[in-house]
Order: structure tokens, then sequence, then C-alpha cells
């Protein structure tokens, strides 16, 4: 019986044992980490069958476990795959929270891949809840610890095409550019993938926003294919949508209409197949919870019958509180609806006025253009006399005595032909018709030139004037260079007209620069009069003074100012101005210029000083011109220049002389009696098309450009002419051009 009890007795030692082994076999963290990671590959198992709920189930169970051995960098991970599934299923607040969670354990175990993936799902769900800002910030964080642990490229790509994605969807077209671009080249592999395809998918939506028809259509065709090859369904339905809009934008409808229904189809099928996975995965939800369900509608049932007498008599005083409103509302619409029609009358009618208004201004605008362009051409004629007449009386030395008078009537005929032209550029720059006309110039010369042709009444006025240009500044550039010294012609002149026995500043330094364009600060200042406070506000409107007085003490039109403003605006600049009475004022403007690295010869001005007397006396010119006084003027000019012409005054001779003699040159005339100079030279065009015909002319030649190419003038040559340009032109014409076709 001993023995039985010792037998017995060891029996319950073995056992007892072998269940404490058991145990402690099923506490070793090895197999507690196993079990972890199988739970949580299970978990992403599910997730990818559309199985959320037992994801979510085997994730609590790998917490659970990880959470007995104080295993943090799993748990970081596993909340961090929970916050996923709660991405998945569109709880934001849900997987936000779990995403935090999982950032301070992957903190706290310096885990930079898992906490990398974490920030990008943080990037996702603030991407989908549409708060750009945020989700960029969590993509860059992302990014950064990705590249810390290097052999990430495939992750960094993933995020670049978020990133992309964002940009499309801010209208930030050239940084999603940038970004897919990179994005395609970390991930190019041997065969398409999703994010790849994705990417190719929204570089053509940046490149149609871009104007980049072609490459859009290009890469979506590519994303289509990849698409469908790898059947993604959403990267499918970007890519129709994609299509339908570079094919409305090319101008093919049929196309765009044919993808639009393409996506308008798959979008539908999208939409049902997430359907039927949610009700899928709420169902799992509830059939897991059925108990719990069931006790709640218990729960729910009692409170709704303690709620229904309640409800009964609350739903009694809704419905006549309902009744009062439905009839306040009636009477309400009844009202809106008369003013309605009382504010559609009163639209109608005052469009109906606009309408006139509108038509009045536009005859208002053209009447205008009529009236400078008949009463130019009418003072041009006579200042051509004027001009032309006293130019050559002080070339035929006159007596000591006479001098004067001469430079007076000068001066007086180059004051009216400046006002003329500054009203025809004003009206031109109210009407958009001032071009640019880039050239390469040297900009430190130019504006040497312009200060050496204003220092005479820079003297006369005692000034001395000052030029500081930065010597770290490039002196050559490509731009509109008349522009730019009409703006300095006028500005230095109007500091020369209000400034006595002073000084004058012209300073020019760069303020930016962006590749080849520079950003430069010109600077005009002197210390005469200075402007006022409430004169300041209106100095560069139309035929704006300082006051009458100022008006008459100094002379000016008032529309240097007006024409600067306007061609400051045309070449994309800003003008400021600083003045204060008494002290002097400072104008200041800024402009975009190119720099060039092109070499600038100087032009010719003497143009026939080389021309030999023989060659020059075989060349015949015909000027056609009713005027007698003009012909008197443009033959001395000519004369002068060593050649030799005809005159006819109607443009029936000019058509007779042109076909009976060889005439190297025609200076035609427009307005003349019986047919005029338009009519004339579409007549010699008829037997002789390779004859040079200027059109010399007082009209505007703007208004009238179409006319005269379609008559078939090879150019023109507006009156008043400059003598340098009526030179260079008909050197052209009769010394290059002819040596030209001899070789």
């Amino acid at each position: 019986m001993s023995q039985i009890k010792h037998y017995i007795f060891a029996l319950l030692l073995v056992v007892s044992y072998t269940m404490m082994a058991q145990n402690s076999i099923s506490e070793d963290p090895e197999t507690v980490s196993n079990s972890i990671k199988h739970y949580i590959s299970q978990a992403q198992n599910d997730v990818n069958t559309g199985n959320y709920f037992s994801a979510q189930k085997n994730l609590e169970k790998a917490l659970d476990d990880a959470v007995k051995i104080d295993d943090k960098r799993s748990i970081g991970l596993i909340h961090s795959n929970i916050g996923k599934l709660f991405y998945l299923l569109e709880d934001y607040d849900k997987a936000l929270l779990s995403l935090t969670k999982a950032v301070e354990f992957q903190r706290t175990t310096n885990d930079y891949a898992n906490n990398a993936e974490t920030y990008k799902t943080f990037g996702n769900v603030y991407m989908s809840k549409r708060d750009y800002n945020q989700a960029l910030e969590y993509y860059t964080s992302s990014k950064s610890l990705f590249e810390q642990v290097g052999n990430s490229d495939e992750y960094i790509a993933e995020i670049l095409y978020y990133e992309g994605k964002i940009f499309n969807e801010t209208g930030k077209y050239k940084q999603a550019k940038q970004s897919l671009e990179q994005c395609l080249v970390l991930g190019v592999t041997d065969q398409p993938n999703e994010i790849d395809t994705k990417a190719t998918i929204q570089l053509s939506i940046a490149q149609l926003n871009l104007g980049n028809k072609e490459e859009a259509l290009k890469l979506a065709s590519e994303g289509l294919k990849e698409a469908k090859q790898l059947k993604l369904g959403n990267a499918t339905q970007e890519v129709y949508l994609a299509l339908s809009e570079i094919y409305e934008r090319v101008g093919d409808q049929q196309l765009s209409n044919k993808y639009l229904k393409q996506y308008i189809k798959l979008s539908d099928s999208l939409f049902e197949v997430k359907k039927l996975l949610f009700t899928k995965a709420k169902s799992q939800y509830l059939l897991a919870n059925k108990d719990a369900i069931q006790q709640q509608n218990l729960a729910d049932l009692e409170e709704e019958q303690q709620a229904e007498n309640s409800l009964n008599q609350l739903t009694t005083i809704l419905s006549i509180a309902l009744i009062t409103i439905l009839s306040l509302l009636t009477l309400s619409l009844y009202k809106n609806n008369n003013i309605r029609l009382k504010t559609n009358n009163m639209l109608h009618k005052k469009n109906s006025e606009l309408i006139v208004a509108k038509e009045k201004a536009e005859l208002a605008s053209k009447t205008k253009a009529n009236f400078l362009s008949t009463v130019t051409h009418e003072l041009r004629t006579p200042l051509y006399a004027v001009t032309g007449i006293t130019n050559m009386l002080l070339d035929e030395n006159p007596k000591p005595e006479q001098v004067q008078h001469l430079k007076s009537l000068k001066f007086s005929g180059e004051y009216l032909l400046t006002f003329i032209n500054d009203i025809l550029q004003i009206n031109k720059i109210e009407a958009n018709k001032v071009d640019l006309d880039p050239e390469v110039f040297n900009l430190k010369k130019k504006i040497e030139n312009v200060i050496s042709a204003l220092n005479n009444s820079a003297v006369d006025n005692s000034i001395k004037m000052h030029f500081d240009f930065d010597k770290n500044l490039p002196e050559v550039y490509n731009a509109d260079q008349l522009k730019i010294s009409q703006i300095l012609i006028n500005l230095i002149g109007n500091s020369i007209k209000f400034t006595k026995d002073g000084d004058i500043w012209i300073r020019v330094y760069k303020i930016d620069q962006k590749d080849k364009t520079y950003t430069l600060r010109f600077e005009v200042e002197d210390n005469g009069i200075g402007i006022s406070k409430e004169k300041q506000e209106n100095m560069f409107e139309s035929f704006s003074q300082g006051s009458i007085q100022i008006n008459r003490k100094y002379g000016g039109t008032g529309l240097g100012l007006s024409i600067v403003k306007g061609l400051i605006d045309i070449l994309k600049g800003k003008i400021y101005l600083k003045s204060e009475l008494g002290k002097g004022s400072t104008f200041i403007f800024e402009i975009p210029l190119e720099y060039s690295t092109e070499t600038v010869t100087e032009k010719k001005t003497d143009f026939f000083k080389d021309v030999d007397e023989v060659e020059l006396s075989n060349i015949k010119i015909l000027v056609v011109e009713d005027n007698k006084i003009n012909q008197m003027i443009t033959k001395k000019i000519l004369n002068k220049m060593k050649l030799n012409c005809d005159l006819v005054d109607n443009g029936e001779a000019a058509v007779d002389m042109v076909k009976n003699g060889n005439y190297d040159v025609v200076l035609m005339d427009i307005h003349m009696p019986g047919i005029s100079g338009m009519e004339a030279t579409t007549m010699i065009r008829a037997f002789d098309k390779e004859l040079t015909i200027f059109a010399l002319t007082a009209v505007t030649i703007e208004d009238k450009m179409q006319e005269f190419e379609d008559a078939g003038f090879t150019d023109i040559i507006s009156k008043p002419f400059k003598q340098e340009d009526f030179e260079k032109k008909l050197f052209n014409a009769l010394i290059v051009n002819r040596k030209n076709s001899v070789r």
C-alpha cells in the first residue's frame, strides 16, 4: 500500500512538471514572436481577399501577444497595420488614432523603415480627407526616412506618385510633372507595375494642363495599355477621363465623348464592386457580433416604447408647425416671384441701355481714330515743307542774323512734330497697337548716347549730369532699345526741364536674375522744383502737368510721362515716383532684359559716302508728288545725296513714266488728284513685279499697313522722315539689293 502511494505521488509530480513545461513553452518569447508574425501575415491575406473583419481580429490577437512579451517594435508595426485597415474602411478618425500610437512605439525603437511606412499611410489618410498640405508634410517625412534606410526606391517612387497626384489636384502642374518624372525614373522595371502605370496617367494630366497635348496623348495611351494589362480598374478609370479631356482640347469631340462614356460605365462598375465589398465586410461584422446586437436591439426597443408616447405628442405639434411654415413659405414665394419679374424687367432695360452705350463708345472710338488719322496727315504734309525748307536754308550758309530765326523756326516745327507723334503714340498704346521690336544692343552705350544728345539742353540750364552703371552688370542685351530710349529721353528731358543750376543722376543696377533674364532698376534723380503730393497721383495721366503756371513757364504737352508709363507696361515693367516739393524728384522704373552674348556692330550713318559718283549718276528715281513745295524739298534732299530724279504730280503720269522709263526706285505719294498712289502702284504691279516702290506718305502707317501691302509697295517712308532712315532705305534698295541680285 505504501508503495502504491509512492507511485501515485511520483506520477502526480511528473504530470505537474509536464504541465509547467508546457506553460513555459507557450510563454517562450520566440514562440510568441512567431505567433505574432503568423497573425500579421494572416491579416494581410484577409485584407487582400476583402475579409476586413477577420483581418481586424488577427491584428488584435497579434497585439495581445506583443503586449504579453513587451515587444514594442511589433506593437508599433501592428498599430500601423490597424491604421491601414481603418484607412481602407474609410474610418479616418480611427485610422489616425492607430497611426499616432504606431509612431510613438516606432520612434522609441528607432524602427525607421516601418515609421516611414506609417508616415506614408498618414499622408494617404489626409489626402483622402483632401487636407493636401498636411498630406504633403507626411509624404516628405516618409520620403526622408526611406532615404535614410536605403534600398527604398520602390517606396520613394510610390510617395512621389502621391505627391504628383496632389499637385495635379491643386493646379501645381509644373511641380506635378517634376515629381511624377522622378517617380518613373525610380520605378522603371522590365514589366509594367501599378505605381508606374498610375504615375504615367497622372503625368499625362500634368502635361495636358501645361499645354503639351501631344505628349499628354502619348502618355495617356501608354497608361491605358498598362492599366488594361494589369487589370487596374481605378487606373483605367483615370486614364479614360484624361483621354476624354485630351481629345476635347485637341478638338476631336467624337473620341472625347467615347472615352467619357467608357469612364462613366467603368465608374458605375467600380462603385458596385466597392459597394459589394463594404456590404460583405459589414455583414461579417454583424454576424460576428450577433449576440451583442440582439441585446442592443432589446434595449433600443424598450427605449422606443418609452419614447413612443412622447413622439406622438411631438408629431402633433410638429404637424401644426409645419402647416404654418408651409403657409408662410407659399406667401414668401409669391412675393419673391413678383420681385424676380420686376428685377428681370429692369435687367433687360439696363442691358439694352448698355448695348446702346457700347455702340456709342465704339462709334466714338472709330471717330477719334479717323479724326487723328485725318488731322495728323493734314499737319504732317505742311510740316514736311517747314522742316525740309528750314534744314535746306541752314545748310546754305544763311546770314548770321538769320541763323537764330531759322533755328527758332526749326525748333517750332520739331516741337509741333513731337506733339503730333506723342498724340499718335498715346493713341497706339491705348489701342494696344504697340509691338515689341527686340534687337541686340549695348545698353550702357545707348544710355551714354541719350545723355550726350540731351547734354546741350542740360548745359543751357547749368545742370551737371552723372551716370552710374553697375560694374558687375553685362552691357549687351536683346530687347526693344527704341522704347527704352524713348523712356529715358522723356524722363531725363523732364528732369532737365524742371531743374536749374543743379544735378541729375542716372543709375542702373541689377535687382534680380533668373537664367539669362536680368531685372534692372533705372533711376533718374534730380534736385529740381519737385512735385507736390497732390499732383503725384495724376502724373502718369495724359495732358497732366503740375499746374497751368508750370505749363506756361516750362512748356511741354503733358504727354511724356503718360507715354513712359504705357511703354513700361508694354515692356512688362513697373515705374515709381519719389518727390518732395522744392527738393527734387526721382523716377524709378524696373524692366526685365534678356542678356545676350552676341557682338554689337556699329550702325552705318553716311550710307552713300563710299559709293562711286558714276554709279550714282546711273540711278534713276521717279518722285510722284502733287505738292510743288514737297517736290522741291524731296528733289533737294536727293540731289544732296548726289542722286537725280524725275518729277510727276499725278498717278496716271507715274504709270506712263514707269512703262516708258527704266527706273530703279519710285517714291510714291498716296493722296493725289485723279488716281491715288495706291491705285497707281496696283497698276504698275500688273506689268512690273520687281520695281522698288516706296510709299512716301504722311498718313498714319499702322492704320493702313495692310492696304499698303495689298497694293504692292516695297516699303513705307513716313513724312516728315528722318534723313538717316530715308538714306538707309534708299541705300539698301539701290546699292545692297542690286549687288545681291548680281551675285
